[in-house]
């Protein structure tokens, strides 16, 4: 049987063309890839790479300096953080939130539009498989040209579900029976058209945004739309702990609001969204009329008469 794209990359020794993190005692990193008769050097002293060659994972090594680094393999998350980019990238909280809330599965056809560096189609390719099918759209070739390095230096190599294209998804996008679209752009509600046509019934939309204006927009855009399901909206912040002894508290920094994410699912051929029950606040949709003065209440109206 053979093995999953990039599954070879991630298990057994160090072989060369491999990338390795490097932690120093004060818990930097650094991250290097393997090659035959070159060293790594540091104001700490170096050490060479042969050192890491043929080794299992887990090892430590000691510069001539005299300072120990362990070696592993740098974590997915590790190396979307570190790799070279052209965009932000979707950070590691938030693509795990989307292959879940989205049920990316293995063997599904995705469409993505918002490359940027490539961070989140890792993640994507990841869930998909070989078997599944990752139809990426970018703008900007530039942008498209640093995601597919940073994609086929992770993977080792070009993924066999992915196919990348330069230019606007409204007007490129030839896919349909998509299972799932996810959006990265500053206006995702100019899409909506053509991902309501790719869309299959069932399937679901998540848009990733960054400010509230974005998503009050696409939110509205979707119900205006018709054929998509009441859209829901959250955010995820992830605070980490300072553990040392019985001192034990939270860190000072933390990974706060980065975007926000929004589903939705595509409504069957023909049919109308059911009616929403819940009605809206006063003044949620820019009403300027002062309201009524309330009439008065039981208590109010006895008092009033007691004193006349």
């Amino acid at each position: 049987m053979t093995e999953p794209t990039g599954a070879a990359r991630r298990r057994g020794p160090f072989q060369v063309g491999d990338q390795v993190q490097l932690t120093d005692p004060k818990g930097r990193h650094h991250t290097i890839t393997l090659e035959a008769g070159k060293s790594f050097h540091t104001h700490k002293g170096a050490f060479s790479h042969d050192e890491l060659i043929g080794r299992p994972e887990g090892t430590v090594v000691r510069t001539t300096g005299n300072t120990q680094y362990l070696a592993l393999r740098p974590l997915l998350p590790d190396y979307v953080l570190s790799m070279p980019r052209g965009a932000a990238v979707v950070y590691p909280k938030d693509a795990g939130q989307i292959v879940t809330m989205a049920d990316i599965f293995p063997g599904a056809r995705v469409v993505e539009a918002g490359v940027g560096s490539g961070a989140l189609s890792m993640s994507l390719l990841r869930a998909v498989g070989d078997h599944g099918a990752l139809y990426s759209y970018e703008r900007r070739e530039d942008f498209a040209e640093i995601a597919k390095a940073n994609v086929e230096r992770f993977f080792g190599g070009p993924h066999p579900a992915w196919k990348l294209t330069v230019g606007d998804l409204q007007d490129n996008l030839a896919e349909t029976e998509v299972d799932r679209v996810v959006l990265d752009m500053l206006a995702p509600w100019e899409c909506l058209d053509a991902v309501s046509k790719a869309l299959v019934p069932g399937g679901v939309l998540i848009c990733y945004v960054a400010t509230t204006t974005q998503m009050s927009t696409t939110v509205e855009a979707l119900r205006e739309h018709g054929t998509f399901t009441e859209p829901q909206a959250w955010e995820s912040m992830v605070r980490t702990w300072h553990l040392e002894g019985l001192a034990v508290r939270p860190d000072h920094r933390m990974i706060g609001h980065t975007g926000f994410l929004l589903t939705s699912r595509r409504l069957a051929d023909g049919v109308e969204p059911p009616l929403r029950r819940r009605r809206p606040a006063k003044g949620a949709y820019g009403e300027t009329e002062v309201p009524e003065k309330p009439k008065p209440g039981r208590f109010l109206r006895m008092a009033e008469e007691q004193e006349d």
